[in-house]
């Protein structure tokens, strides 16, 4: 699914049977520089609505054969997330709050502001354009048939797509890889993926986490034994090497390694054979190596606690993974879909989440990366735990103005502040976006990254 065009660009549909109406709308709509639709009949805007539609519908409610009303059930049973705002006469207040109730996004009476009829068009865009940026990821996420990578590691923003391209570019080779990140970034994921997308497919992976090996079992794990090798071994066993011949060996926090055991480790690559312990036979070995670390295994180099000549043998390739803060746009959709996979594990239903939320979410630190963001939607199907996020309450105007201050703070905080990424982003000028901080007191420099 192509990616959905920035809310600026896409067209709204106005439907008004009354041409002057529409000339009127049509001289507002290029002041604001929002493309527009103008449909003299509820039947000619259906023809442009599909679930594929990037825009909004904005429908008087009067108009004779099919009215506004009937025009907006049958645009939402079309696309239920379509926002469809209606313009109502004063008699007909009732009816647009009982629409509303049933699926309208707003409504606006006769005779309107027409900057009041624009910013609530440019709220609805914002909306219509989160919508699809989420379909298109979704729909990513579950096209791993093809692509494993991009099933596995989702992500709109530059740095999750140079990711996967480097990912496909190592999984075409035999190479040991190392992956570097932070605790959460999904470091056994990328491996899972690498080794999913590579000839070793259809072959083991076999996951191992060296922190969590006791000392005195650490070779034996990874080696395997012969019997008699210490006491109480009394038959043979496989080591993890053997297990995963022909496939993939994954260890995680391979820095915990004690030196000895880092040298035996040594060998094995070099070799591609182990010794099982108690044994004088070598086991030659088919398999790809990837090994992961938190922190830069340069560090532990530099600490004397990890072997140099064994950092470079494992850096054939290295995959370094990004924080959560470092791809800040691509929280609302991560999000979501992590929403949607809690809510199948669990039985439940997928709570309601508005913009304001997912701006929020998106400007909050997430030191546990997507773990943690993992954690939180599994916390709000559960219904536990929701009172960070705001809720829907008080005046109109009072949401609508923080609605739009945790968006444009959201796109502050993935834009590091830099004011020209983020009016961009936002689609409105320099001279609107700083209107709009002055507005919210927000700085730019509560955003800048160092």
């Amino acid at each position: 699914m192509s990616p959905a065009p920035p809310p600026d660009t896409a067209p709204v549909i106005f439907v008004d049977d009354e041409e002057d109406l529409r000339r009127a709308a049509e001289q507002t709509f290029s002041l604001a520089e929002l493309p527009l639709l103008p449909c003299a009949t509820a039947q000619e805007a259906l023809a442009h609505v599909t679930p594929a539609f990037p825009g909004v519908i904005v429908t008087d409610i009067r108009m004779p054969g099919m009215d506004g009303t009937e025009l907006m059930e049958a645009v939402l049973s079309r696309d239920p997330d379509m926002p469809v705002i209606l313009v109502t006469g004063h008699g007909d207040v009732d009816l647009a709050v009982s629409s509303m109730q049933r699926g309208a996004y707003d409504f606006v009476e006769k005779p309107y502001n027409p900057a009041r009829l624009v910013e609530t068009v440019r709220r609805a865009l914002e909306k219509r354009h989160l919508t699809m940026e989420l379909r298109a990821l979704t729909a990513g996420a579950s096209e791993g048939g093809d692509d494993p990578i991009a099933n596995r590691l989702i992500g709109r923003s530059a740095v999750m797509a140079r990711l996967r391209a480097d990912l496909r570019a190592v999984a075409a080779t035999h190479a040991d890889v190392l992956i570097e990140g932070a605790t959460g970034t999904g470091k056994e994921v990328a491996a899972r993926a690498l080794h999913a997308a590579s000839a070793r497919a259809a072959r083991p992976f076999v996951a191992i986490n060296c922190a969590a090996l006791p000392d005195a079992m650490i070779e034996s794990e990874l080696f395997g034994h012969a019997p008699g090798a210490f006491p109480g071994a009394t038959r043979e066993r496989y080591g993890k090497f053997e297990h995963a011949r022909g496939g993939t060996l994954f260890l995680d926090q391979i820095d915990s390694l004690p030196l000895p055991v880092q040298g035996k480790l040594l060998t094995a690559l070099q070799d591609r054979a182990i010794t099982p312990l108690g044994s004088n036979e070598p086991v030659a070995l088919d398999l790809r190596v990837v090994a992961a670390s938190k922190r830069a295994l340069a560090e532990a180099v530099a600490e004397g606690s990890f072997r140099d000549d064994l950092l470079y043998r494992l850096n054939v390739f290295t995959l370094r993974l990004p924080p959560l803060s470092a791809r800040r746009e691509d929280i609302p959709g991560l999000y979501q879909i992590l929403l949607a996979k809690a809510s199948a594990q669990h039985g439940r239903p997928v709570p309601r989440v508005t913009t304001d939320d997912l701006a929020r979410l998106a400007a909050r630190d997430w030191p546990g990366n997507v773990r943690e963001l993992r954690n939180e939607a599994e916390r709000a199907i559960l219904g536990l735990d929701r009172s960070d996020l705001p809720q829907p309450t008080g005046r109109l105007s009072d949401r609508m103005a923080e609605h739009e201050r945790g968006l444009i703070a959201a796109a502050l905080a993935a834009n590091s502040g830099v004011i020209k990424a983020t009016y961009e982003a936002l689609g409105i000028s320099r001279k609107a976006l700083y209107e709009k901080m002055q507005k919210h007191g927000l700085d730019r420099q509560a955003f800048r990254s160092d």
